[in-house]
């Protein structure tokens, strides 16, 4: 689980220390709800596993939301830049959609509680009573992909569009991985997914192509 670096050795210990305890609390939820899932995965749970009292998590976070707010905020955040910087030289939409997946491929090979969390996280925004604090980090994260595909496409196109090309991008990747997780035994996923990309950015340039079409002929 990737939880944010140490604060500045330059400040004070006890806030180290303070650091420190969050650390293992976040790790702790982290493993849980990959083992056990975000809904049945309680507080309890969390501080039993970080070998903490009860009211340590309250000190740190107001309620389960919370952590799991931080958790998906803060995966997000370092997937968003290493798409980022692996599309830094990226001239067209093939060789961007070609780095936009392979990033997540080199993202979640050795991140499996990641993706546990990135799946149940996308999942849960779909439920009338889900989790709340969740929706800012998953929409920032189709923002960054709506503002790479736009860098490379020489056209001014209407915000819901970019809207869909991003989920159309996002849903190829996530529901794959899913799926592909379900079937596979001892197959690794990420060498699938690997010799499958050439596919996966036909299938979308095509997707892709296919809207510009629809919105010239729609002006």
């Amino acid at each position: 689980m990737i939880v944010k670096d140490s604060p500045d050795p330059g400040i004070s210990r006890q806030s180290r220390k303070t650091h420190a305890t969050r650390r293992r609390l976040l790790r702790a939820a982290s493993e849980l709800f990959a083992e056990k899932g975000i809904d049945l995965t309680t507080i309890d749970d969390i501080t039993q596993r970080a070998d903490l009292a009860k009211g340590t998590f309250y000190y740190h976070f107001s309620d389960k939301n919370e952590i799991i707010a931080e958790l998906i905020d803060q995966m997000l955040d370092s997937l968003v830049r290493l798409m980022k910087d692996r599309c830094r030289d990226a001239a067209d939409l093939t060789s961007l959609l070609e780095s936009i997946i392979q990033a997540h491929i080199d993202y979640f090979s050795a991140r499996w509680e990641e993706f546990v969390l990135y799946y149940q996280g996308r999942a849960d925004l779909k439920l009338k009573e889900g989790y709340s604090g969740l929706e800012r980090p998953f929409l920032n994260y189709l923002e960054s992909i709506e503002v790479l595909v736009e860098s490379v496409i020489q056209q001014d196109l209407d915000q819901p569009l970019l809207r869909r090309m991003a989920c159309a991008v996002a849903g190829f990747l996530s529901g794959y991985y899913s799926f592909a997780v379900i079937a596979s035994e001892d197959e690794d996923v990420d060498a699938t997914l690997q010799s499958l990309r050439g596919v996966l950015v036909s299938s979308l340039v095509r997707f892709i192509s296919g809207a510009l079409r629809q919105e010239e002929n729609a002006r």
